[in-house]
């Protein structure tokens, strides 16, 4: 297939070659748990960012070789900096465990563990179609290749909890910092007409308000902007850096691309809570086109109290399919 401005070649075949050697270590055991068919639907187009069953093969099942392979796999769909926030968020269950007082359930286990996170391979990687995913507590990744070349780098979600916590010397550990100081910028910057259209609630929702489900109609969702807001690219350029330092190089031209033209009906974003104001808890921001969804960010306040924390326990798979690329679409 020829390369066009909707693919991205050179990504894929990278993935491939780590999705290959992630499945040469594993025994045939693991290598069951770890394939699936492609396109795999209802389980493919399953999404979760709670600490619950993924399925696909979890770091905690692997051997130590195995998980090199897998966090090799990992690295071929994100920057230098996005691998680092992955490990960041990853790493972040063990504070997470000591701040809930080290919670283990009957038949799981540890309830916050840093290895509880799974790879699926979606058909065979070295074939035109295929598909991956590595998702865990507030990291859930899914990458979607057709005729050799990525169609889909999304959903893709990033979240950390708690959203910071102390470092010796006065430092602070936050690991969607960039992300959380932009939404914020963002907010800052519009004038009042703008503020009004973009509220979306007075109180920020204390968690994604659509949990794991595909769509969320007729709640929390922002009128379009209409001639309120002019220049688009005004208010979404600012958020992009954030959100393209995750991707591969590649991936960010890719996703560049994919942006829709300057037009201000075609822009929306939208926010709840008084996230801009210090102080606040929390505060919810999104940023979408016309005919995508549009992904939420929770922007919370830290809290020190961990009485006052919103707790997610491990849950039970549910059949929640998400609109993702399709082979032939």
């Amino acid at each position: 297939m020829t390369p066009t401005a909707g693919t991205v070649p050179g990504t894929a075949a990278t993935m491939a070659g780590a999705a290959g050697r992630f499945l040469e270590s594993l025994d045939d055991g693991r290598r069951q748990q770890a394939v699936a068919d492609f396109p795999g639907e209802p389980e493919r187009t399953r999404w979760f960012y709670n600490p619950s069953d993924h399925g696909g093969l979890t770091l905690t099942d692997c051997s130590s070789v195995q998980r090199v392979a897998a966090l090799q796999l990992l690295a071929t769909g994100l920057s230098p900096a996005g691998y680092n926030v992955a490990a960041a968020i990853m790493g972040n269950e063990l504070i997470l465990e000591r701040l809930e007082d080290w919670p283990v359930l009957p038949g799981w286990g540890r309830v916050r563990d840093p290895l509880r996170y799974a790879v699926t391979i979606f058909g065979n990687p070295r074939s035109a179609g295929w598909a991956w995913r590595f998702a865990g507590h507030h990291l859930s990744l899914h990458y979607t290749i057709i005729d050799g070349a990525l169609a889909a780098a999304t959903p893709s979600f990033f979240g950390a909890d708690p959203a910071e916590a102390p470092l010796p010397g006065g430092g602070t550990l936050r690991p969607c910092a960039a992300l959380e100081d932009l939404g914020r910028e963002l907010v800052r910057s519009l004038d009042e007409g703008q503020l009004a259209a973009a509220l979306l609630a007075g109180q920020a929702p204390p968690d994604i308000v659509t949990g794991n489900r595909p769509v969320l109609e007729g709640r929390l969702w922002v009128v379009p902007p209409r001639e309120r807001f002019r220049g688009p690219d005004k208010l979404i350029r600012p958020v992009l850096p954030g959100l393209e330092a995750r991707l591969a190089a590649d991936e960010r031209a890719h996703v560049a691309r994919r942006l829709p033209a300057p037009a201000p009906r075609r822009c929306r974003r939208g926010r709840a809570g008084e996230g801009h104001r210090p102080g606040c808890r929390a505060a919810a921001l999104r940023v979408g086109g016309q005919h995508r969804a549009a992904p939420a960010a929770l922007l919370p306040h830290p809290r020190s109290a961990a009485a006052r924390r919103i707790r997610q326990h491990p849950a039970r798979r549910q059949p929640r399919p998400l609109r993702m690329a399709r082979p032939g679409r």
